[in-house]
């Protein structure tokens, strides 16, 4: 691309992007960037800015890892999709049905009863007056937010996103390697994958350069941190730290087949179900006309990467809830994707 282009396409971007977003937009195509910058603060009251490598929670973004370390484990035939709970996790079950499988927990057509139904829930710190945030630092913790629940339906029923199935899959994980399952997804692809930023990190232990995320309150019109908000740490469904360069890193490992499998990818980012719009879900990735992303969105935090068949790859994340998507589509529209 020549330097003129190069320079009219980032003036462009910005344009769409803004003077009120705070955040990480990452452009690139086959490999190359084609645009990359930091915008807002990391730390509001302090004034520090976001930076390129600055490191953002992407909440439900996480799935897409917690579902390639599965796809892991029943490449080596230490579980199939056919195994069902009943023979998998070691707590009392109550009406939850035994015979939901790793399948529709993957995929989001298990019934299971969803801890954060966002159907009826609109803001997740209903469940904390309940269920303290503080005391959710690790999946098992989150047992009694979704044990005494009816099914929501039968099992393989329909399809409704549902974040109980990946907390139980992090249970899963841990049930079968004896390991802490953020501890065996760094050795499986983070430290492989040279994620070198990424992590699932405690709220009140957070490394340097994370950014704070911010919700925005209305009646005083100022922003306060979402500390009280979300699990102290992840419960599987949500919850990993990251970088633009790093999901960049995880692209790139996890297409070329080297994490897992190329034929295990195909599966994953092929709709294994569908929503009501006929949007195709497929293992931890969304597809949009057969396109795979991932994304996420908690109180302060929102978070899209979208994976183009002609080599484009969109990553934004933002520490203040922006609309990523908004922002996504415009992104590709300009680009012509």
């Amino acid at each position: 691309m020549k330097q003129i282009e190069q320079n009219e396409l980032i003036k462009q971007i910005e344009n769409l992007i803004g003077d009120d977003f705070n955040g990480v937009v990452s452009v690139i195509k086959n490999g190359e960037s084609l645009f990359k910058k930091a915008y807002g603060y990391a730390d509001l009251p302090n004034k520090r800015p976001n930076n390129i490598d600055t490191i953002f929670e992407v909440a439900s973004g996480s799935k897409a890892f917690v579902a390639t370390g599965i796809m892991k484990l029943i490449e080596e035939g230490k579980l199939s999709l056919e195994s069902t709970i009943n023979n998998l996790l070691d707590f009392d079950l109550k009406q939850i049905s035994t015979t939901i499988t790793v399948r529709q927990l993957l995929n989001h057509t298990s019934g299971i009863p969803d801890y954060f139904d966002e159907s009826v829930m609109d803001d997740m710190t209903e469940l904390w007056a309940k269920f303290p945030c503080y005391l959710m630092r690790k999946p098992s913790d989150m047992i009694p937010t979704f044990v005494d629940k009816p099914m929501m339906y039968n099992p393989g029923e329909k399809f409704q996103y549902n974040n109980t199935g990946y907390t139980v899959l992090a249970m899963i994980i841990e049930k079968i390697t004896g390991m802490e399952f953020d501890k065996y997804l760094s050795k499986l692809i983070f430290e492989p994958c040279d994620m070198k930023s990424t992590g699932y990190y405690e709220l009140d232990r957070l490394p340097a350069n994370c950014a704070t995320a911010y919700i925005h309150d209305k009646e005083r019109d100022e922003y306060f941190a979402n500390y009280y908000s979300t699990n102290a740490k992840s419960d599987g469904a949500g919850g990993v730290y990251t970088t633009v360069d790093d999901i960049a890193n995880f692209w790139k490992f996890f297409l070329a087949g080297d994490i897992v499998n190329k034929e295990t990818v195909k599966v994953m980012i092929s709709a294994q179900a569908c929503d009501e719009e006929d949007e195709g879900y497929g293992f931890g990735f969304w597809l949009d006309d057969d396109v795979p992303f991932f994304q996420g969105m908690d109180p302060g935090i929102s978070f899209i990467t979208r994976h183009q068949f002609n080599g484009i790859l969109t990553i934004i994340t933002s520490n203040f809830c922006n609309n990523v998507w908004k922002l996504n589509n415009n992104i590709e529209d300009l680009l012509g994707v």
